[in-house]
């Protein structure tokens, strides 16, 4: 059995850093976000379109690392073991991204809402220093915490159970295994 836990948040709060961790110390896989490899390649001028286009990929993405790890799960004959796959991002950061750039979002990216089932979110904190790349767009602290505030009330009116990440890196890090070791036995 695979449970798919998402980690989600705003930029700069340490998803992808804690998808790695959490991978290695569960010995298992995860899903990066497919973003940041489409706008490394077309540029970070970006459109309303560009987002349906990065959703689809993202769910592709997804889609490829379960089937992955099943196979995985299979080859060791470890099928009656829960085995979590890490997920960084989801439609939920799509439909935040496209209403907080565009005030609208594609219907496509809310179908898939309502059609995907995850099994547990971690919402990580803007507590963590910004860090400044190519990609990112929000250095103020100030709109951080609003696209945080945006996060926190999808997760507060949605129906999988979910944990608040904060802290630094190591603090995260132990939060995160707390909230998912329970689903694993």
């Amino acid at each position: 059995m695979i449970k798919k836990i998402v980690i989600i948040g705003p930029e700069s709060t340490g998803k992808s850093t804690l998808c790695k961790e959490l991978s290695e110390h569960y010995g298992t896989d995860w899903c990066p976000e497919y973003a940041r490899a489409y706008l490394h390649e077309h540029g970070t001028q970006y459109t309303f379109d560009d987002l349906l286009t990065i959703a689809k990929g993202q769910l592709a993405l997804e889609d490829q690392a379960l089937r992955q790890l099943e196979e995985k799960q299979r080859a060791q004959q470890e099928t009656h073991k829960t085995w979590p796959l890490f997920i960084d991002t989801d439609m939920y950061v799509l439909k935040v991204w496209c209403e907080f750039v565009f005030n609208k979002c594609h219907r496509y990216i809310l179908d898939q809402i309502v059609h995907r089932s995850y099994d547990h979110y971690l919402l990580c904190n803007t507590d963590l220093p910004w860090v400044r790349d190519e990609l990112r767009e929000y250095p103020d602290l100030a709109t951080r915490e609003k696209l945080f505030r945006l996060y926190k009330d999808t997760m507060v009116h949605q129906s999988t159970p979910w944990t608040l990440i904060s802290g630094m890196e190591t603090d995260r890090l132990q939060q995160a295994i707390k909230a998912i070791d329970p689903l694993l036995r």
